[in-house]
């Protein structure tokens, strides 16, 4: 499973925090249960929205072959000059 992007642990820790708030601020319940019923309500609710926030798209032919953590410029390949096309053979 790839690791989640900054966005959606952003989007998902912000509509737990609001979420939860807000459905506690509207229920006004004060026993442990309807806490413990909302919070969880509140985390799956922001489950599923870390989750459904669009992950960006790799571009390029050669960004399918590299890794997650390799840098871009080790996917570029070297530049090939004539010498290396057409070696002289003595």
């Amino acid at each position: 499973m790839p690791r989640p992007t900054a966005a959606q642990l952003a989007y998902g820790s912000a509509t737990v925090i609001v979420s939860t708030i807000a459905m506690l601020l509207l229920s006004q319940t004060s026993t442990g249960l309807g806490v413990a019923v909302i919070s969880a309500a509140a985390l799956a609710l922001g489950l599923l929205v870390a989750l459904t926030v669009p992950v960006p798209k790799r571009r390029g032919r050669h960004a399918a072959r590299t890794g997650a953590g390799a840098p871009a410029a080790e996917a570029t390949p070297e530049p090939r000059t004539a010498s290396a096309e057409h070696p002289v053979h003595h």
